[in-house]
């Protein structure tokens, strides 16, 4: 039959065959061993593969994922060079701002670089809770704390009471305390709510406590403001803590006084300096400088460091309780527990403190301190973390790290007492000299908050 071109062309094409669909897995050589979960092969986890949305909902997380398990990172303790005249108790104190889950929630271009499963509560309070468990300190001190009734049931079973005191308003976290019922007893208890006296509503507590049946003394727990153009703010919550702090420990006969806490301020700043000398002069600062934390140009800060500040009647009654008075006092003789013992450069700055307890997008600084006023000396401190470390994480929380800030850890004993208890030489005169030290901060502020910023992040 001769070939019909015409005809051909017109005949249906042959129906496609449907290619093999590809199989998610490849099946194993012969003889290979199946590969299956265990601890030895955790750390081969490939954690970029562990979500998987197929549904495409927004939002789904896989609820079988649990973070590994890594060693808590490796800080080590600094001892007092000299020997201790103490009486031989001894009381270790934690603080520690555990980055409440609401605030992480709510600001998430603080933790671009973060892995998105560091970020997630479950994980981050088991870091959390192990850290605390680790260096099994006596007394913590918690800020940021939105999981209270989660973070105080771990505790319990480890053998602490606890008391929490909640910012008020819009805010969902707040401040914890929770000290070992075998050792501490509560004695009395009192705290802040700063929005009683128009000044935000950041909350401190403080605490009445004895140690061993013998030993009493006030410890304070603060997270201070962040907004960093709100020093005036920022000074008053803090002269407020030490005057109340005060009063209890004299009501107790003069005990000795701890406070911990997040103070949002760096140790090169105005703040720094009203804590370790009692006294400032506000009219020689600006109240956006105060603190630290603003990242104006410090050239042009240090030419005008000798003039005076322009401040409201409203700030100025903010930072030193009166509206006509410039000069803001407190009545406590207040060391750092940090920068009383030497650290290695690595990690310690020119005066003495951490150069870092937080990191995160905007900042790499230390805001984080234990104060401590005669009484009590300081024996040893759980050394921060060094500046290449934490820089090459790239930011906290971390997988290893369940929080933004370092836990800092000190430990004090009680001294005998001595005749030497005058006050500290007044330095107020040279108050503008820490403005134009700010020039050599060490700590790293990536960028500027306005005034409407988060208050207590």
């Amino acid at each position: 039959m001769a070939y019909n071109a015409s005809r051909a062309r017109l005949s249906p094409p042959a129906p496609a065959v449907p290619r093999p669909r590809k199989r998610r897995r490849s099946p194993s050589a012969p003889g290979a061993a199946a590969w299956c979960a265990s601890p030895e092969n955790a750390a081969a986890f490939d954690f970029r593969r562990c979500w998987q949305n197929p549904a495409g909902a927004p939002g789904r997380v896989w609820q079988g994922y649990r973070a590994p398990q890594t060693p808590v990172p490796s800080r080590q303790w600094v001892f007092a060079e000299e020997a201790s005249t103490s009486s031989g108790d001894a009381c270790t104190i934690m603080s520690y701002n555990i980055l409440a889950d609401n605030n992480a929630r709510n600001h998430p271009d603080l933790y671009l670089d973060v892995p998105w499963d560091a970020m997630r509560w479950d994980s981050r309070r088991r870091l959390i809770i192990r850290e605390i468990r680790h260096w099994d300190a006596d007394l913590v001190c918690l800020q940021e704390v939105d999981r209270f009734r989660e973070i105080s049931a771990e505790m319990k079973n480890r053998g602490y009471e606890c008391s929490f005191k909640g910012r008020t308003g819009d805010a969902k976290d707040g401040c914890a305390t929770f000290w070992k019922s075998e050792r501490l007893r509560l004695l009395e208890e009192d705290s802040i709510d700063f929005s009683e006296f128009n000044l935000r509503n950041n909350v401190a507590q403080i605490l009445v406590l004895e140690l061993n049946g013998t030993h009493k003394f006030v410890l304070g727990n603060i997270h201070v403001l962040f907004n960093p153009k709100r020093g005036d703010v920022k000074l008053g919550q803090i002269r407020m803590l030490l005057e109340k702090a005060n009063a209890l420990a004299e009501k107790w006969d003069g005990i000795p006084i701890v406070l911990a806490g997040d103070f949002n301020s760096t140790p090169d700043s105005a703040i720094y300096k009203f804590l370790s000398t009692m006294k400032l002069n506000i009219s020689l600062h600006d109240r956006k400088q105060l603190s630290g934390l603003d990242s104006s140009d410090f050239g042009l800060y240090e030419l005008c460091s000798l003039l005076n500040y322009q401040w409201t009647d409203e700030e100025v009654r903010n930072a030193t309780g009166y509206s006509n008075v410039t000069v803001a006092r407190h009545p406590l003789r207040l060391s750092s527990s940090y920068a009383m013992l030497k650290g290695n450069s690595s990690n310690r700055g020119h005066q003495g403190e951490p150069l870092a307890t937080s990191y995160h997008k905007k900042f790499l600084g230390t805001v984080d301190y234990l104060w401590y006023t005669p009484g009590l000396e300081c024996s040893r401190v759980l050394d921060t973390l060094p500046m290449g470390a934490l820089r090459g994480t790239r930011g906290l929380p971390t997988r290893e790290m369940g929080s933004d800030h370092l836990p800092i850890v000190a430990e004090f004993v009680f001294m005998e007492p001595t005749q030497d208890d005058s006050p500290q030489e007044d330095e107020a005169e040279q108050d503008d000299k820490s403005a134009q030290a700010a020039g050599t901060a060490k700590h790293i502020y990536f960028s500027s908050e306005s005034d409407s910023s988060v208050d207590a992040s």
